[in-house]
């Protein structure tokens, strides 16, 4: 029989299990992640690199996401998310170790580029796609709560590789990180269920039909879901807008991300105070999704939406006419804040518009075109930084990228099927 879930039963329901695990999951991998940009001056050193070719490695991490966020997309409305998300785990952990031992530019484009893409690259795709199946009310709140773990991974890890680096040095801090990978991402994944129909649940907020015809709880959960198939999706302006601004927002994001610790150090901050505008950054990420979700679930998607890039406009702008530390660091509070923000309200989105028929391969082909932005925005960053010797022409950049995404978010309208 499949339950309803309300009043002391909400205390109980398996989903928020379903979202602490992800949670962790992604605290981990995101924050091994984000510290790409610690790590960059030592690859830069050790290999000989120039910034463009060291922000290279980064980006064709990002470009190989595409691939496999697809294949995750499909995989997830296919396959057990435990098998999946144990394999990504593995695979996170044996890209790190593999980092710690290349030799050259082209091994880390294997062994880091690759390995990690297979790792991490789909872990966002499998968990939105579950936490969509599992919430229809809360869902930005579920939403905001697992990808938190991002902001808190950029918390906890940029100066945790910071300070490995400066006492072990690069190579064995990715060692360390990558078993640290294997010991929480492996044993998360053990916890999670594909959809509440598993447990003999409905989805949170979803009432069962008991009292209504035939005074029968009818097995909701064993319908089949409703909403657009991909095709479908493809012939609405809708998905092109999203997927625009899911385009734009990462270039401006990991640009800043993989860069503004450099930036940093060029100022003449040291590293471990530069890293720590990566983890502010990391800390105002979790409250913005925190707040910015249940403020969707509440003020609506849209209205929320439109006001998290306008908000990374002006921190942006900020950012390019700081001078001293302290302007650095309450650039951070806002723009880690409304990314967190915009992340969490442009996801929730996707539910909200297309249903859950085919949520798992939508949200996998919108992924793809997020980390190509990804992969774009850091590379151009360097490539700016190496024939300019500054950043102010690329953050310029990503200035426009959010206003152009501010208004796709507003010609968006609510989808009929």
């Amino acid at each position: 029989m499949i339950k309803s879930h309300s009043g002391i039963k909400d205390k109980l329901f398996y989903g928020w299990v379903v979202v602490i695990a992800f949670f962790i999951i992604f605290t981990i991998a995101s924050g091994i992640r984000f510290s790409f940009g610690v790590f960059f001056k030592s690859l830069v050193s050790e290999f000989g690199l120039t910034r463009a070719e060291t922000s290279g490695v980064y980006s064709v991490y990002m470009l190989l996401c595409c691939v496999v966020s697809i294949v995750s997309g499909w995989g997830a409305d296919k396959f057990s998310p435990r098998i999946l998300i144990s394999l990504m785990g593995l695979f996170t952990g044996l890209s790190l170790i593999l980092t710690s031992q290349a030799q050259s530019l082209w091994q880390l484009f294997v062994v880091y580029s690759l390995l990690l893409a297979m790792g991490f690259g789909g872990v966002f795709v499998v968990s939105s796609s579950i936490i969509i199946r599992w919430f229809d009310k809360k869902r930005g709140v579920a939403i905001g709560l697992t990808t938190s773990g991002a902001g808190l991974g950029t918390v906890i890890m940029a100066p945790f590789a910071a300070y490995l680096i400066a006492t072990l040095g690069w190579r064995m801090s990715f060692i360390v990180m990558g078993m640290i990978a294997w010991l929480l991402i492996i044993p998360m994944a053990m916890l999670i269920k594909k959809d509440p129909t598993e447990m003999g649940l409905l989805p949170y907020g979803v009432e069962s039909n008991k009292g209504k015809t035939g005074g029968s709880n009818e097995m909701v959960g064993s319908t089949p879901p409703t909403g657009f198939s991909l095709s479908h999706a493809f012939e609405t302006k809708n998905f092109w807008y999203l997927g625009f601004v899911w385009l734009l927002s990462p270039i401006s994001i990991f640009m800043i991300l993989t860069h503004i610790v450099p930036h940093g150090t060029d100022m003449g901050i040291p590293v471990m105070e530069a890293a720590t505008i990566l983890s502010l950054i990391g800390a105002m990420n979790i409250p913005g999704r925190l707040l910015v979700g249940r403020i969707s679930d509440s003020l609506g998607r849209k209205a929320t939406a439109i006001t998290c890039p306008l908000f990374l406009a002006g921190a942006i702008i900020w950012l390019i006419y700081s001078k001293d530390l302290w302007m650095l660091y309450l650039f951070a509070l806002v723009f880690g804040f409304f990314w967190g923000g915009l992340s969490t309200v442009t996801t929730a989105m996707v539910g909200d518009i297309f249903g859950l028929r085919s949520i798992g391969i939508i949200m996998g082909t919108l992924s793809a075109v997020w980390f190509l932005g990804a992969a774009i925005g850091p590379f151009i960053g360097g490539l700016i930084y190496d024939i300019s010797n500054n950043y102010s022409l690329a953050f310029s950049i990503c200035v426009a990228a959010m206003v152009i995404a501010t208004l796709l978010l507003a010609l968006i309208k609510r989808e009929t099927m």
